[in-house]
């Protein structure tokens, strides 16, 4: 009987150090599950603000766990930048993050070197941007400031960027009345309820056959041709 009991101790501590083994072995595999790092990181859509500086907003620089990276953090300690409007971060297999950008556009900048957003936020221009039109006067009224910005939003790039100067000229029958210098030397006035006229810019430049002129988009439709268009 004494060797009986002997051989069930031997067989439990057997068992034990199995179900030992075993534990160990599953705790090991989930510490390097949530302890594996991020292998890779994609940025896109950003044009103005670069992929070092998204990274280091993001601390992921440092290339934490996978696991533990939760998106609602990334997102906003990235959001802390004022040029970004809109943050998607996905996590996809081979611990990879990608995170997908979107950039308030900038509409104008100011004299004294503020950059205008299509938000109304005016920030300083620490990316030294420098291809887009000046806004040369005060917008005082904030209603009108307000409707500038999401109105010229809507202007497409190419066309937003062949604008030199504008200019804030409100009359007794339009308070949203523009005058834009472009850089080829022509000027167009536009009304913020027309913005989508300026869209086709340069077709309707095609009316003035290479010479320059005034192009009136406020009241109608028409150019006008001088012989010689100041700029100042």
């Amino acid at each position: 009987m004494a060797k009986k009991k002997k051989k069930k101790r031997v067989f439990k501590i057997k068992n034990i150090c199995i179900l030992l083994g075993i534990l160990l072995l599953l705790v090991g595999i989930f510490y390097y599950a949530i302890t594996m790092p991020i292998k890779n990181i994609y940025i896109k859509g950003n044009q103005i603000i670069s992929d070092d500086e998204i990274i280091e907003l993001s601390a992921l620089y440092q290339y934490p766990s996978f696991l533990l990276t939760r998106k609602s953090e990334l997102k906003q300690s990235i959001k802390q930048n004022k040029y970004i409007k809109s943050i998607d971060i996905s996590k996809k297999i081979g611990n990879i993050i990608e995170i997908t950008i979107e950039e308030y556009q900038v509409i104008a900048i100011t004299k004294d070197e503020n950059i205008i957003l299509s938000n109304g936020q005016k920030l300083e221009n620490t990316y030294n941007l420098n291809d887009i039109p000046i806004l040369i006067n005060e917008i005082s009224n904030e209603e009108i400031y307000n409707n500038f910005t999401n109105k010229f939003s809507k202007i497409k790039t190419n066309i937003l960027r062949q604008i030199s100067q504008i200019e804030y000229t409100p009359v007794e029958v339009d308070e949203d009345r523009f005058l834009l210098y472009m850089n080829d030397g022509n000027l167009v006035y536009i009304t913020l309820t027309k913005i989508d006229k300026l869209n086709k810019y340069n077709k309707i430049k095609d009316k003035l056959e290479g010479k320059n002129g005034i192009i009136y988009l406020d009241s109608g439709n028409y150019v006008e041709l001088k012989k010689e268009v100041s700029t100042n």
